[in-house]
């Protein structure tokens, strides 16, 4: 059997054979030259025991020598190691289980803001031995991003994590790869692909017209569940130019309605299959990070993540294959053409065009594609779907935000009008709303990259010696601890005000520093699809005031959504009275579902 076949965990054990191995095998030599070459027999139960601390004493003598290195490097450049967090066992075991323990009745992220207020906006969570600075200091986040964006990646750990998932698309490659991926991609995010309403108007008013079938029952709905439909249509199809139909399945039921428990045990519906099995990876991708570079141990077995993948393949496997055939009948068909312009007109994003069809002018790779268009679809699905989610939360505890952005809408666009890219660009409170959304409710809270070489970087506070990063070092960034730091957006920091947006506040915080709002990432990473996540977003929020005027939150009705203390009182939360229960796989999502009633308007 080859190795690329065997499960993630054989795999990483026979890569760490040398590992394993020389250590024992120094103990064996020593003890063989002792005896031949001094005449010196060692006892019997002294080689075994030598044999046994073999691995640790060489671990020992490798971390050492690791970290006396790098404290001789960073002299030499009259810079230090950014200050460890306090731990007391070795290998900072004692913060990972504290870490693991808090995460479940804790804010996320609640320990990196506790820190960050401790030891500053840039510290060295050492784990396993291994530096990974973290940091949400603005000026260090932009140089991982964009001025020195060449001497950092994402790493070999990161890929090897979501390798599974993502394969080598655009978010999980580096180097040529990624130049490759970002070129074939970025053409079809023009500003006339993206303004094309069609698709989503179709999807909105197939996920509102479900939504307001159960709220016609008297029952709450789960609004996450409803945009993740929404969002997954409309992805799907503008990849592959066919749907999964997840909105043609049943919607959820809150636990507390008696048909909750016949909806759990039936059979899942065709239509969910992809979705569930998307999600399910999603979900066994983040529990490797939890893991850290050893996270191939758990999965000994078997790869963890692709068995949740058949579904997906179902679904984008014929359609890649029908794509990839059809290009080539084109191509055979077009060998004959010698016409510059002909040529050029062939490789435009045309208007009916898919990004899968799209791909397969630059590439007949079957993984290549179908990597890209994943990854493609995790970044668009998940991303709006987690901002639609919390502003709707933001609006049933903001009457006052309600009223004014309804007001906006119905202004500007009417009460049944389909809104128009004019109308979006026009509406200046509804992108301020949606920006404050992203801020306080990123995406994407926490990300990293990898540093390809030894870095400096320049120490904010005045006589301090600047931070040395070790090469090949995790540097850890949170936009969600940036986004909410008081130092950088004013006393009010907490509070859920779309007015910083657009009154003097912008001024005086982003105008002079705008690396501290990056919903989107920054720099030549940029997410591509930026546009198309504003434009969707505010298309659906339109929609949605068009035909309801109301909203509050209803998790009692599911009380596994309803968060504990510890996150509904948490000190960083915002407004100081968080009653969603804001989590993180990969994406940010509320957890166990946001319960809302709505109140239609009625129709004339």
């Amino acid at each position: 059997m080859a190795p690329l076949s065997l499960p993630p965990g054989p795999r990483y054990v026979i890569k760490q054979l040398p590992n394993l191995i020389i250590p024992p095998l120094a103990v064996y030599l020593l003890s063989r030259i002792s005896r031949e070459h001094f005449g010196v027999a060692i006892p019997a139960w002294l080689v075994v025991v030598a044999y046994a601390l073999s691995w640790p004493v060489a671990l020992i003598a490798l971390v050492h020598w690791n970290d006396f290195a790098n404290a001789r490097r960073a002299r030499a450049l009259g810079a230090v190691i950014p200050r460890e967090v306090d731990h007391k066992y070795p290998g900072s075991v004692d913060l990972l289980k504290a870490m693991f323990v808090l995460d479940k009745t804790n804010y996320l992220g609640e320990t990196l803001f506790r820190w960050t207020e401790r030891y500053g906006p840039v510290f060295n969570f050492r784990v396993m031995f291994e530096d990974r600075i973290f940091t949400s200091e603005p000026e260090y986040i932009k140089m991982m991003l964009a001025t020195e964006f060449n001497h950092y990646e994402k790493g070999p750990l990161l890929n090897s994590q979501l390798e599974t998932l993502l394969g080598v698309g655009v978010f999980n490659s580096d180097g040529h790869m990624w130049k490759f991926h970002r070129s074939m991609t970025r053409p079809f995010f023009s500003k006339d692909r993206i303004s094309h309403f069609d698709l989503f108007d179709r999807h909105a008013e197939h996920a509102l017209n479900k939504a307001a079938e159960r709220l016609r029952e008297g029952v709450p709905v789960d609004w996450q569940d409803v945009v993740s439909r929404f969002t997954m249509d409309s992805a799907t199809e503008f990849l592959f130019g066919k749907d999964v139909q997840s909105l043609s399945a049943p919607i959820p039921y809150p636990s507390t309605h008696p048909a909750a428990v016949q909806q759990q045990t039936a059979a899942v519906q065709p239509a969910d299959r992809f979705v569930r099995a998307f999600q399910d990876a999603l979900e066994a991708t983040a529990i490797r990070g939890r893991f850290l570079q050893s996270w191939p141990l758990v999965e000994m077995f078997g790869d963890k993540v692709k068995k949740y993948l058949n579904a997906v393949d179902e679904f984008i496997d014929p359609i890649v294959e029908e794509a990839v055939r059809k290009n080539h009948k084109k191509e055979v068909e077009l060998e004959g053409v010698t016409s510059d312009v002909e040529k050029a007109s062939r490789d435009q994003v045309r208007d009916d065009e898919t990004l899968l069809e799209h791909l397969c002018k630059f590439t007949d790779d079957h993984k290549v594609i179908k990597d890209e268009t994943l990854n493609i679809l995790f970044a668009g699905r998940d991303t709006t779907s987690c901002t639609l989610t919390f502003a709707v939360y933001a609006l049933t505890q903001h009457p006052d935000v309600l009223a004014r952005l309804r007001k906006e809408v119905l202004d500007v666009v009417g009460p049944t009008a389909r809104p128009t890219y004019d109308n979006v660009r026009e509406m200046k409170y509804m992108r301020a709303f949606i920006n404050e959304v992203l801020r306080l409710y990123p995406p994407v809270p926490v990300n990293s990259r990898c540093s390809i070489e030894a870095m400096r970087w320049k120490n904010m506070t005045p006589d301090q010696p600047d931070h040395y990063v070790p090469p090949r070092t995790r540097c850890l960034y949170s936009v969600l601890v940036m986004q909410r730091r008081k130092d950088l957006w004013g006393p009010d920091a907490l509070m859920f005000d779309p007015d910083r947006f657009l009154d003097d506040r912008v001024q005086k915080y982003l105008v002079p520093n705008p690396f501290i709002f990056l919903p989107f990432n920054a720099g030549p990473r940029i997410c591509l699809g930026q546009q198309f996540a504003y434009n969707e977003t505010s298309f659906m929020l339109v929609r949605l005031l068009q035909r309801f005027s109301g909203f509050r939150l209803r998790q009692d009705a599911h009380p596994a959504s309803v968060p504990p203390p510890g996150v509904e009182h948490s000190p960083y939360a915002v407004d100081g009275h968080e009653k969603v229960w804001m989590r993180s796989h990969l994406t940010a999502y509320a957890k166990n579902g946001l319960w809302v009633e709505m109140d239609e308007v009625a129709q004339e």
